[in-house]
């Protein structure tokens, strides 16, 4: 983790306008891939982080997930050109990681609101505040309609 935040701060160093997400990305789709390329539209470094399978199962998606490991799902995002590092975390939420990266920018998909400042909201992006608080940006990229993990599964079943 310490030579990822090397590269970060590096990285802010040099200027660039770092673009932080998250999610799980258990099967990865056109949803997500719009998601992120439109993330990194938003800055010049894209850092996606990626949930453990601990907390994937904590947060209570469903008792057979993730359907993928988190080095397999880590691995397919690192493998897009959009993506420029990935991080594996083991917490609930990225707060811990956006304390540590700062970044300037924080985006989540449409599920969740940009504009929500209630921490106890379901549709709250985790660490808006902070970043607003330090000058940052928040966004919430609109979903593609029927691209998500879970009716790609309905559909298999």
């Amino acid at each position: 983790m310490q030579s990822s935040l090397d590269q970060i701060n590096d990285w802010q160093s040099d200027g660039h306008k770092v673009v932080l997400t998250n999610g799980i990305f258990d099967i990865l789709h056109v949803g997500h891939l719009h998601c992120l390329e439109s993330a990194k539209a938003l800055g010049t470094k894209l850092i996606v982080a990626v949930n453990d399978d601990d907390s994937v199962r904590r947060l209570g998606k469903a008792t057979d997930r993730p359907i993928n490991t988190e080095l397999d799902r880590a691995r397919l995002v690192s493998a897009l050109d959009c993506v420029d590092l990935v991080i594996i975390f083991s917490e609930d939420t990225p707060l811990e990681l956006v304390n540590m990266i700062k970044p300037e920018v924080l985006v989540k998909g449409g599920d969740y609101d940009a504009k929500c400042e209630d921490t106890n909201n379901p549709t709250y992006i985790v660490g808006s505040n902070e970043v607003r608080s330090a000058g940052g940006e928040v966004h919430s990229i609109p979903l593609l309609e029927g691209h998500s993990t879970t009716n790609i599964l309905k559909n298999i079943s």
